[in-house]
């Protein structure tokens, strides 16, 4: 027993798990060191030491109430200290009462969404996006608008202005992006509010930016990520921690709201009673207390940075086309044939998996993600270089 509807979502669901279980298949033939698997944003590494070490204390010193549940926002503490960041980073007065710990970035999405839009909104997305936003939107009955970037994976502003309308009820950014890992300079993020600014005057309304910010400390190049509460006053961050601090699978993140935007506690008590009745209760209340201790813990950026130069200059001396990335741990490099989906098929040949562009809603691209060690990364060079020969 199914829904007709999501017979359809499953047909059409994400290819980034779609290759993740292939490569299972693959790795029981071939064995996993003859797999290369660049699908899935899974980080290699484990968590920093002190995050460890944390872990390790908090559960040993069997700290009290440690797996009760909390209240539906999170510990306040925890709250506060999130809070204070933003306020001392921005000038923005933000408080515990702005912020809602949550099950990740994904669960934070899921519920601003369901707070706020009603049947028929629309939701700005920028192309390409992460795979699974317009099923979030899809979730609490808004209709994702899709909105093609410019030259780099910049947001086109005049394409941006144009498809918002009395219905627009939200824009979701996402920087340092996926999958192209092309971080919005603050000279695009103001432009972008000074379309916003227009526009909800013309149609006396609100438009809420949502900024999903869960690679928001994996910059390279000396690079510096804008805190989009410092440029639009209707606004909320959600964040997580999968990725910042590589706990993919513990599912712990936030919502800070900019408390600029109107009715901002009747929508923060709506956040607090959607977080809850959505399902999710509270987020892991262990995890809420590991991350009060280890807030300023972040990615070894360097690392990164070494593993993103390995594979982005060995596909550009194949005659790949690639924007360098500033950020995350994508590379998003142009297709050498139109059909982005066969050429994927194509490099399994070679035990590569990758994932086409397609599934981000930008045909003729393919992703990788480079969040594997420099010997895997090492290893598949071969690989790369005989799927070129195909094309080049």
């Amino acid at each position: 027993m199914i829904a007709d509807k999501l017979k359809n979502d499953i047909n059409n669901a994400s290819w980034i798990r779609a290759m993740f279980e292939e490569g299972e298949k693959l790795r029981q033939i071939h064995g996993a060191d003859k797999v290369y698997d660049f699908s899935l944003g899974n980080p290699d590494y484990e968590p920093p030491v002190k995050v460890q070490e944390n872990l390790k204390k908090l559960i040993a010193e069997d700290t009290p109430a440690l797996h009760r549940y909390t209240s539906n926002a999170g510990y306040p503490d925890v709250r506060s200290l999130i809070a204070s960041r933003i306020a001392a980073e921005t000038g923005v007065p933000i408080t515990s009462e702005h912020i809602i710990l949550t099950c990740g970035a994904a669960g934070g999405l899921n519920v601003v969404l369901k707070t706020i839009l009603n049947p028929g909104d629309e939701v700005i997305i920028i192309t390409p996006y992460f795979v699974e936003y317009h099923f979030y939107i899809d979730n609490h009955g808004g209709i994702p608008v899709r909105v093609p970037s410019g030259p780099g994976f910049i947001p086109d502003i005049k394409a941006l202005a144009n498809s918002i309308t009395q219905k627009t009820r939200a824009i979701i950014l996402n920087s340092p992006n996926n999958p192209t890992g092309v971080v919005y300079s603050r000279e695009v993020l103001e432009q972008i509010a000074e379309v916003l600014k227009h526009k909800e005057q013309e149609y006396h309304s609100e438009i809420l930016v949502i900024s999903d910010e869960p690679y928001n400390k994996l910059v390279y190049d000396g690079v510096e990520v804008t805190n989009f509460m410092s440029v639009f006053p209707h606004c909320a961050i959600v964040n997580s921690f999968s990725k910042s601090l590589a706990l993919p699978g513990e599912r712990i993140g936030y919502i800070a709201v900019n408390p600029s935007i109107s009715s901002v506690e009747l929508t923060m008590a709506g956040m607090v009673f959607t977080n809850r009745t959505l399902g999710y209760v509270n987020a892991p209340s262990l995890f809420q207390r590991l991350i009060f201790s280890c807030l300023d813990e972040g990615p070894d950026t360097l690392e990164y940075e070494a593993r993103r130069d390995l594979i982005y200059n060995h596909l550009a001396s194949l005659g790949f086309s690639c924007v360098k990335p500033q950020g995350a741990f994508y590379l998003f490099p142009q297709s050498p044939i139109a059909d982005d989906v066969e050429f994927v098929k194509r490099a399994l040949k070679y035990n590569l998996l990758l994932v086409p562009g397609t599934g981000f809603a930008a045909p003729g691209y393919f992703r990788i993600a480079f969040c594997q060690s420099q010997q895997t990364i090492r290893n598949s060079f071969d690989a790369f270089t005989q799927l070129a020969k195909e094309f080049f």
